[in-house]
């Protein structure tokens, strides 16, 4: 393959989360007080890290979250996890063929590492990935639309970010991934293609990912 190393997003990349958590998202969001529909949450949140809520609500309505906001938030969200989570369809046979090529992977997320941890388990998808493959946006200032996450990434993997190929499915994250010089290749499972600009290729399963890398 191409690649150096395949960072991958994780919430709607390699677990089927993002339905889950913009749904209890916009709800916990409307019972604050702050309307929030499914559409609002996907479309103003989707790939994003917790501080970047927080800011967006704050600039919006002069108003701060609870300061319980991200547990409370979390705890709902790893319940509905128990219940529903499931890896992205096909996601499991990319991870299988990479590691056959060879070809270094990690998941970069915007979430933390522990929601990481609790959806990668509940999947089975921790086979795939140790501490040492995981980064989150705790590790790193400041979320994605900044590159400083990917960056982070890639040096930790020794990897030059030339290099590199990121797998996202927002906007937010196609923009981080531009910005760290990676090429970006765009899952249109939830964000329409036209969404996702400059990345190097659109796909709409994973079975297209392996056959786009290499």
């Amino acid at each position: 393959m191409r690649y150096d190393l395949v960072l991958f997003d994780n919430d709607g990349v390699l677990v089927d989360s993002e339905p889950i958590s913009n749904r209890l998202l916009a709800g916990y969001l409307t019972e604050l007080g702050h309307e929030t529909s499914y559409e609002d949450s996907v479309r103003d949140y989707m790939g994003s890290a917790m501080h970047r809520i927080h800011d967006l609500i704050l600039e919006r309505t002069g108003q701060r979250l609870p300061e319980d906001f991200d547990d409370e938030f979390h705890a709902r969200v790893f319940a509905a996890f128990e219940r529903e989570l499931k890896p992205v369809p096909g996601v499991a046979d990319v991870l299988r063929q990479l590691a056959a090529a060879g070809v270094p992977f990690c998941v970069a997320s915007s979430g933390s590492h522990e929601r990481i941890r609790v959806g990668h388990r509940k999947t089975g998808l921790d086979r795939w990935f140790d501490d040492a493959r995981i980064f989150s946006a705790q590790d790193v200032g400041r979320g994605k639309p900044a590159p400083d996450l990917f960056l982070h990434a890639a040096r930790s993997m020794g990897v030059a970010p030339e290099r590199c190929a990121v797998v996202e499915d927002s906007p937010l994250g196609v923009r981080a991934g531009l910005a760290a010089g990676m090429d970006v290749y765009g899952f249109t499972a939830m964000t329409p293609a036209e969404k996702l600009v400059g990345v190097k290729a659109p796909f709409t399963t994973m079975g297209e990912l392996a056959a786009l890398l290499a």
